[in-house]
């Protein structure tokens, strides 16, 4: 069995045109991603995909409000991976308070390729998390997607002296 998971945050409508907080090549970092998935599940390695709820209890959010549309999931990731965990997470760290590192010790993963949005958030807080220190995690660079380009250079950029920047191509094949 794989050691490897891909790990896909927050695809999610807010993010896209038409949604509360549109980013920088939304469409782009989606198609990678699909593509990366496609390429994970023929490898055999376990997608687990990511979704910000924005906790009620800590005022309005701005964006990804409980039971809106703009907090779902892409429809075209969904349809991508059929069945794959969803873990619902309120911070910017995909482990904190979630159910990540259950799935993840279920799944026997040791390798986490982290990718999706945004680059200098929710990507690279998942990824340096200190509860991601036990696995050898990578970010796709190229299948994230920020608040401008400048940004997620910056933002991968900074992370590369803490994890290694690979295309989805080069990590999977």
């Amino acid at each position: 069995m794989d050691p490897r998971a891909l790990l896909v945050i927050d695809l999610q409508n807010d993010y896209f045109p038409g949604g509360k907080f549109p980013l920088w090549n939304p469409e782009a970092a989606l198609d990678r991603a699909l593509q990366a998935i496609g390429r994970a599940r023929a490898r055999g390695i376990p997608v687990i995909l990511v979704q910000h709820v924005a906790d009620s209890r800590r005022g309005p959010a701005p964006f990804f409000q409980e039971g809106s549309e703009g907090a779902q999931l892409h429809p075209r990731l969904r349809a991508a991976a059929p069945g794959a965990p969803v873990v619902v997470k309120a911070f910017a760290d995909s482990f904190h308070e979630t159910e990540l590192e259950a799935t993840l010790a279920a799944l026997g993963t040791a390798e986490l390729l982290v990718c999706g949005m945004m680059t200098q958030n929710c990507v690279t807080h998942t990824a340096i998390s200190k509860a991601a220190e036990k696995y050898r995690v990578s970010v796709l660079g190229d299948c994230c997607a920020s608040v401008s380009e400048p940004v997620h250079l910056i933002a991968l950029n900074a992370l590369s002296t803490r994890v290694p920047i690979l295309a989805a191509a080069e990590a999977l094949g």
